[in-house]
């Protein structure tokens, strides 16, 4: 048995990519498989050529729009964590600016009391 940890998150991001992948790769055999169906005049090799490049086309452009996909999701953690950070400042500026007000009123009532 390997003594390495294993990551779970890791592992299962792994699966769902290894089925996602299985799952295209049928979309694009079965979609391949409707684009030639109506040209009965290709003989069986050019009807396996076209097939072959168009599952090939398929997938190319499934993983192009993965990549931007995971681009765009980037940039929006990118974005949401900045604009998060942003408000942790805000945040803490005004509970300080209140507990310096607090402080203030407190100097200045105390000797009157």
């Amino acid at each position: 048995m390997d003594e390495h940890p294993v990551d779970a998150q890791a592992f299962l991001n792994d699966i769902e990519g290894h089925l996602l992948l299985a799952s295209v790769r049928d979309e694009s055999h079965a979609a391949a498989r409707r684009f030639t169906t109506p040209l009965d005049w290709l003989t069986d090799g050019q009807r396996a050529e076209v097939e072959r490049r168009f599952e090939a086309e398929y997938l190319a452009l499934a993983r192009v729009s993965w990549e931007h996909t995971a681009e765009r999701g980037r940039e929006l953690r990118a974005e949401y964590e900045a604009a998060y950070q942003r408000l942790r400042e805000r945040t803490l500026a005004v509970c300080l600016l209140g507990l310096a007000l607090f402080a203030a009123v407190g100097v200045v009532l105390l000797p009157l009391l």
